[in-house]
Parts: structure tokens; C-alpha cells; sequence
């Protein structure tokens, strides 16, 4: 086939996660709930801190913006994987896999900054209290939102661009579920070595930044736990803090298993098993997180459902 840098009018091939055996049936099945679930409580999650005065606080807000971003995960990811499965239908567009790395990066860079200020504003709500409006207003929490997604978006546009300028000239089936930016530079028929090595430190640097500010974060909050001589007060600061943690482990966790490994001990069944639990099941954890642990979530939840269902 004759080598060419213009992907124009290219159709990929994703070979997918699931096949139409029984057994994948019923997985694909727990899939579509998963995603509906997640797709809804997300949105409640966003709608419930709207609706309540008490959740109008720099906290929930960040915590909306991460509602939205799975809720904007999800939907870049399955409703194609439904789609595609349930009409027989494999390919997708060259444009549409571009779209598809570009807002997988960009909400997954997000993320990793927005989880790095959410850990800043559980540093200031438990070390400097008294301060707290004054050091986590509103403007600054505005400015770290919006500094979460431009530097998603800087990335997500670079690697989408970036790997779209590759000539594919050989097999054009990508071994996943959706387009990755990895699974997709394996098909070029040309040297990409510089650029998987770029790929590699810029996703080194968006990991590393925000995980040693979020340490930095909770080492000070710990040392602060440790001077309180309330039992009740150290009790409050670490329900305060287990959400965002236990969200912090799975987060990075996945990411560091997907991206950080060495290439002998990756394999493309395991990625991508892994790979539909962070972008598929994940997200519905989230909301269910913020909320077993969370006061001032349960009450307002208890608020909206005795003001609809009473």
C-alpha cells in the first residue's frame, strides 16, 4: 500500500473488548448498566451541588468539575463501544479516533490536576481553617479549574495531532476498545520511537507534578492531624480526607498500571481489561465515594428526597 501522511477519509478498525459469546453478552450487558448508572449519578452529583446553598463551597465545586469530567469520559468512550457492538459494526473515522484521543487526554490530564487541587483545598480546610476563604476564594479555585482543563487540553490536542500525522500504510485494526493514543501509534509504518519517548515523559511530568503535590499536601494535613489533642477534630479531618484519598489511589493507581509499566510486562489483554475499569467503572464509584463518607452530601440528598418524594 502506498505510504502517505494524509489520513483523510481513513476508517480504523477497533477490534473491541467484547465478542458475541454468551458469556460476553452478560458482560456487555453489566457494561451499558454500569454506564447508564455512572452516566446518572454523575449528573445528580453535578445537579445536587447546583441546587443546595450548603455545597456552594470552593470543595464542591472542584467536586462537580470531576463529575463532569466523567461524565464526559464516559461518553466519549461508550457510547461508541455500544454502538459499534450492538449494530456489528467495527470501524471508525479518522476524525472520530482524533476526537477520541483528544478528549481522553484531555479529561485524564484534567484530572490528574484537578485531584492535585482538590488535595490543596483539603491542605487549607484542615491546616488553616480560619483562613480558608481567604486563601481558597473563589477566584483562585476558578483559576485551578480552569488551569486543569487548558492543561488537558494541551496535551490532548498535542498527542491527538501528533499521532493522527503518522502514515498507517499497513493493518489499520487497533487492538482496543477505543482510540489510544499507544494502541494507535503501533500501526504507523514509520519511526515513532521520539515520539513514544515524548509521549512517555510528558505522561511521566503529568503524573509526577500533580502526585507530589497531592503527597506534600497530606503530609502536612498529617502532621496537623497528629498535633490535635481532639479526638472528634482528628476523626473530622480524616473522613474529610478519605474520599479524595481513596479517589487519589484508585486514579493514579490505574494510570500508573497502564502507562508506567516497561513493554515486557504489558499486555494488551490486561490494558485493556484495565483500561474499561477506569473508563467505564470508575466514574460510578466517584459519586458513591464523595457521598457514603460525606455529611453535608447525605443532607442534601435527604433534603431532595423529602422535598420530592414527601
Amino acid at each position: 500500500m502506498e505510504n502517505t501522511n494524509d489520513t483523510t477519509g481513513i476508517n480504523f478498525i477497533l477490534l473491541g473488548l467484547l465478542n458475541y459469546t454468551q458469556t460476553h453478552i452478560f458482560f456487555f450487558s453489566v457494561v451499558l448498566m454500569t454506564f447508564l448508572t455512572s452516566l446518572m449519578s454523575n449528573i445528580f452529583m453535578i445537579m445536587l451541588i447546583r441546587m443546595d446553598s450548603q455545597l456552594c463551597t470552593p470543595m464542591y465545586f472542584l467536586l462537580s468539575q470531576l463529575s463532569l469530567m466523567d461524565v464526559m469520559l464516559v461518553l466519549t468512550v461508550v457510547p461508541k463501544m455500544v454502538g459499534n457492538y450492538l449494530m456489528h459494526i467495527r470501524s471508525i473515522s479518522s476524525a472520530g479516533c482524533g476526537a477520541q484521543i483528544f478528549l481522553f487526554v484531555t479529561l485524564e490530564g484534567g484530572e490528574c490536576f484537578l485531584l492535585a487541587a482538590m488535595a490543596y483545598d483539603r491542605y487549607v480546610a484542615i491546616c488553616h481553617p480560619l483562613r480558608y476563604p481567604i486563601l481558597m476564594n473563589q477566584k483562585l479555585c476558578l483559576h485551578m479549574t480552569a488551569g486543569s482543563w487548558l492543561l488537558g487540553g494541551v496535551d490532548g490536542l498535542m498527542q491527538a495531532s501528533v499521532t493522527l500525522s503518522f502514515p498507517y500504510c499497513h493493518s489499520r485494526e487497533i487492538n482496543h476498545f477505543f482510540c489510544e493514543a499507544p494502541s494507535l501509534v503501533r500501526l504507523a509504518c514509520t519511526d515513532t520511537m521520539i515520539f513514544e519517548f515524548f509521549m512517555y515523559i510528558c505522561c511521566v511530568l503529568m503524573l509526577l507534578i500533580p502526585v507530589s503535590f497531592i503527597l506534600a499536601s497530606y503530609s502536612l494535613i498529617l502532621i496537623t492531624v497528629l498535633r490535635m489533642h481532639s479526638a472528634a477534630a482528628r476523626k473530622k479531618a480524616f473522613a474529610t480526607c478519605s474520599s479524595h484519598l481513596a479517589e487519589v489511589g484508585f486514579f493514579y493507581g490505574i494510570i500508573i498500571f497502564i502507562y508506567m509499566r516497561p513493554k515486557s510486562y504489558r499486555s494488551v489483554a490486561h490494558d485493556k481489561v484495565v483500561s474499561a475499569f477506569y473508563t467505564i467503572f470508575t466514574p460510578v464509584l466517584n459519586p458513591l465515594i464523595y457521598s457514603v463518607r460525606n455529611k453535608e452530601v447525605k443532607g442534601a440528598l435527604r433534603k431532595w428526597l423529602e422535598k420530592y418524594f414527601q
